[in-house]
């Protein structure tokens, strides 16, 4: 318990406020999330979001805690339109808003599920209108992700 207190202290205060705000993990290094996952043989969950929007958070609040809980895969946020600093999966310096855009994301939340390499394993999940099937959705998408690890 001593470290994770640690570990959350560590963190500069508006870190500690987007996590608790959020339950995310904010990415800074995707290339070591993502070795930690594909160590685990699980696929690296991304969430493209976007400040204020109320279909992120549904998202972020209703149905990525239990992936992570429930299936113990590795989620991380990433935030459009910001220049928070981050490794992309490769280890290259780069920001949140950049690497959404290398990627060609354009509407959140979108979903990527990525594996060795940063690979995209399963198709990306975009958009959050239809609430009553997203989480046939995401468990289908995710099911695709592990696949490629078996």
């Amino acid at each position: 318990m001593l470290a994770l207190g640690t570990a959350v202290a560590a963190l500069s205060p508006w870190r500690r406020a987007q996590a608790a705000l959020h339950g995310l993990h904010i990415a800074s290094a995707l290339d070591e999330d993502l070795a930690r996952a594909v160590q685990q043989k699980k696929p690296l969950i991304v969430m493209v979001s976007l400040d204020g929007c109320p279909f992120c958070k549904m998202v972020r609040d209703s149905y990525l805690p239990s992936v992570q809980r429930e299936q113990n895969l590795a989620v991380v946020q990433l935030d459009m339109r910001k220049t928070t600093p981050v490794k992309d999966a490769l280890g290259r310096h780069t920001t949140h808003g950049e690497l959404i855009k290398d990627w060609g994301v354009k509407l959140a939340p979108t979903l990527l599920f990525l594996g060795p390499g940063g690979i995209e394993i399963a198709p990306r999940l975009v958009g959050a209108a239809v609430p009553d099937f997203y989480d046939a959705y995401l468990q289908e998408r995710i099911d695709t992700a592990l696949q490629s690890f078996k």
